[in-house]
């Protein structure tokens, strides 16, 4: 019987650890490609995902996640799915031009 024990407290630890580390996926939808935000996102394909990175290109970096419901095909309930896997931080500026001398 200990054994049994042991072996079923080994197997609810181990399916808690692979649980945390499939929950610690986010993605910045302000900085990530689309291979990436197909793959971190559900209900979000590869077409989806493309439309995302030209929305951003079209229109400036998402202040908030609920923007993302403004991209053809992605809707409010696709946000919400979502919600604990998006990050919103700025986009990283564009290099400066060099002065001209």
């Amino acid at each position: 019987m200990n054994r049994l024990t042991s072996l079923f407290a080994s197997l609810i630890l181990s399916l808690l650890l692979a649980g945390a580390a499939f929950a610690a996926d986010k993605v910045n939808i302000n900085t990530a490609d689309a291979a990436t935000l197909a793959a971190v996102l559900n209900g979000i394909g590869p077409a989806k995902a493309e439309a995302i990175v030209a929305y951003r290109s079209e229109n400036g970096p998402f202040r908030s996640a609920d923007q993302l419901a403004e991209v053809r095909g992605i809707g409010l309930a696709t946000v919400e799915k979502n919600r604990d896997l998006i990050v919103v931080t700025a986009a990283p500026a564009a290099a400066a031009p060099a002065p001209a001398r």
